[in-house]
């Protein structure tokens, strides 16, 4: 027998907010988080402006020596866990921590560390590396990290699926508490590639828009736009079986109830044309959770703003929703804190847990000109009020990797 799995604990750090309150109520209010690049100078690269995380005191929160050994991400990522840990009031003293796990996802990891370590590499010799290069760069070390931090010792682990590696985190993580593995899990996922070899790199392949204008650059699903706007940041969920959760007296959000994962087995970037891995992937996450279609009432899109996802997405909604595809609201978040890569859908995930909370759609901002294929309710400009029983987000990364999640209000019951 399949067991509930409910939401009982959130933390973030996004463009938009350096807690989960910040960051939903800018996202409510249509905020952009978008600006110019202030961690390197920006004369460095093309592409001048990011999605960055504003201040926070890393050093404050951190020490100086821990912000020496921790790259970024693994730093984003335990700023958000700590928020969510203490959002879900566990006494760790009183679970079973062998049946807690972390799944904890990023996309490329400690990028930064590796730039810098090969930097002074060239200079020093490559025998003077600092001892603390491979555990800050390797993408397994945010998860383990966060373990350690709090003596979680049921599996702790990462899925590396490029901008799907949170949302895969989460899905399987669902799995193992929803099949009776474990009864909690912490899990998300976490990015930091705003430097020089990020940028560059995702710039020289045209994957980023290059206007340097933050108010039309993330611009999901309209027909001027040319490519995603880089983010950073973390999101965090507590993830608990609903009867331990309940008798431990624990605040819940929401439910997950349903997951889907596939491979367009396609293009190493582009998406399928036809868009079956997508189609398939949010009929997998329906039929996972046994609602129907039409009880559908949120999707929070992967929305990028390259002309191929865009595009591919749309049909894939069409092909899968039928005519209630015309009936969703949609929305892509990305244009309001550009694309974390693989803590995209840790974020997104949260907006769509809180969106069945408040009854909410937060918009797409930004995008003005809509051609003939972009035709669904993406909640353009502004969000609105509406009842949102049940909200579901994609994310879909390079290689092909497609993940779906779906989220359920939570009545009491």
């Amino acid at each position: 027998m399949k067991r509930r799995v409910v939401i009982t604990g959130l933390g973030a750090i996004t463009p938009l907010g350096n807690n989960v309150e910040d960051s939903w109520n800018n996202a409510k209010a249509g905020k952009n988080g978008i600006d110019f690049i202030t961690r390197y100078d920006k004369q460095l690269t093309e592409v001048k402006i990011a999605g960055e995380v504003k201040d926070f005191d890393f050093v404050g929160f951190f020490g100086r020596k821990q912000v020496k050994r921790l790259d970024r991400f693994v730093q984003l990522g335990l700023i958000a866990s700590k928020e969510a840990v203490e959002d879900s009031k566990i006494d760790f003293d009183e679970i079973d921590r062998d049946r807690m796990g972390v799944y904890y996802g990023s996309g490329i990891g400690g990028l930064e560390t590796i730039a810098d370590q090969e930097d002074k590499a060239k200079v020093r010799g490559y025998d003077r590396l600092s001892p603390f290069f491979i555990p800050s760069a390797i993408i397994n070390i945010a998860s383990g990290n966060i373990a350690i931090e709090y003596g979680i010792t049921g599996i702790a682990t990462s899925s590396v699926t490029a901008c799907a590696s949170a949302a895969n985190s989460m899905g399987e993580a669902f799995r193992a508490i929803r099949d009776g593995y474990l009864e909690l899990a912490l899990t998300g996922g976490t990015e930091a590639s705003v430097i020089p070899l990020g940028i560059g790199g995702f710039s020289v392949m045209m994957a980023l828009n290059k206007s340097n204008d933050p108010s039309y650059a993330s611009i999901p699903f309209d027909k001027n736009r040319s490519g995603f706007v880089m983010g950073e940041g973390a999101g965090t969920i507590i993830l608990e079986e609903y009867e331990h959760a309940k008798a431990r007296g624990a605040k819940i959000y929401g439910e997950m109830i349903g997951y889907g994962a596939t491979c367009d087995a396609y293009h190493i970037t582009g998406p399928n044309p036809e868009a079956t891995g997508a189609k398939k992937c949010m009929e997998m996450a329906v039929n996972d959770a046994g609602i129907k279609f039409e009880d559908v009432d949120y999707i929070n899109a992967h929305g990028t703003s390259t002309p191929l996802n865009d595009k591919t997405e749309s049909l894939a909604i069409k092909k899968a929703f039928n005519e209630h595809a015309y009936k969703l609201s949609i929305s892509s978040t990305k244009s309001m804190t550009g694309h974390l890569l693989g803590a995209s859908g840790a974020i997104e995930a949260i907006y769509c847990i809180l969106a069945t909370r408040d009854n909410f759609v937060p918009p797409t901002i930004n995008s003005k000109e809509f051609d003939e294929n972009m035709n669904l309710d993406y909640t353009v400009g502004v969000g609105k009020e509406k009842v949102v029983n049940v909200a579901i987000s994609n994310s879909l990364g390079f290689g092909g990797h497609n993940a779906t999640i779906a989220f359920k209000k939570y009545r009491g019951e």
